[in-house]
């Protein structure tokens, strides 16, 4: 980011001080932050691994594309990396899949473009819950947090589609929602905010287990804004 004139001012919230203000915001965890696999033009995250999405990264999301799976492996193998004794065992592709590690809980966390992949679960969990060691991952994420979620694309910046919404509120998960007038009270981007409406409204209808809350709601959308979401939730 130093090298970056685009990115130099905002160091502040590189990966490693993220990780370290959501070390204090979970105390006693284990903190993973998953870098985007591209960044076009240094600037630009493109979470492809995820989600299918062109280089600017906004998303085409499907229900097939894999991201529930990718997930579990790359935290199994960073487990292991890591050497923490008892790491989620590699995926064998199996109908009876192993135990987890006993009182494996995980929480997931988007920020800003980052939330395309918790979209992108979401648009999955169906599929992935016919699978019976994905099943049981999931049956882990005990809460899933978005954090003023945005992408240059004209839609889709949350999740509306009402039989996806349906799978994520039955699944148990407690859902937080976190935003700024930066995102969704710009009137040039006035979809976003519609959508987080239809999102909250949906999930509310379903009887969901949801919270929800709009930062610096009197003061000006601006980008420091945006960011501070990360310290405030």
């Amino acid at each position: 980011m130093a090298l970056q004139p685009d990115a130099a001012p905002w160091q502040s919230w590189s990966l490693e001080r993220v990780a370290l203000t959501l070390g204090q915001r979970f105390p006693g965890c284990h903190i993973w932050i998953i870098r985007a696999s591209l960044m076009y033009l240094h600037k630009f995250s493109c979470y492809q691994n995820f989600v299918e999405s062109n280089l600017f990264g906004a998303p085409e999301h499907s229900p097939d594309y894999g991201a529930v799976r990718h997930l579990r492996a790359l935290l199994g193998h960073s487990m292991q990396r890591a050497g923490l004794p008892n790491p989620l065992p590699l995926l064998s592709g199996t109908s009876t899949p192993g135990p987890l590690p006993a009182g494996f809980s995980l929480t997931i966390v988007g920020f800003s473009k980052g939330c395309v992949v918790l979209n992108q679960i979401v648009y999955e969990l169906a599929g992935a819950r016919a699978d019976p060691e994905l099943r049981l991952f999931l049956d882990s994420v005990s809460d899933m947090y978005w954090l003023d979620g945005g992408h240059p694309g004209g839609s889709e910046t949350w999740v509306t589609d009402k039989c996806a919404l349906g799978e994520l509120a039955s699944s148990g998960v407690a859902i937080h929602a976190h935003v700024t007038p930066y995102e969704v009270c710009d009137p040039m981007r006035a979809w976003v905010g519609r959508e987080h409406r239809h999102f909250i409204k949906t999930l509310e209808d379903l009887g969901a287990c949801l919270s929800q809350k709009l930062h610096f709601e009197d003061e000006p959308a601006s980008i420091e804004n945006h960011f501070r979401v990360i310290q405030e939730f």
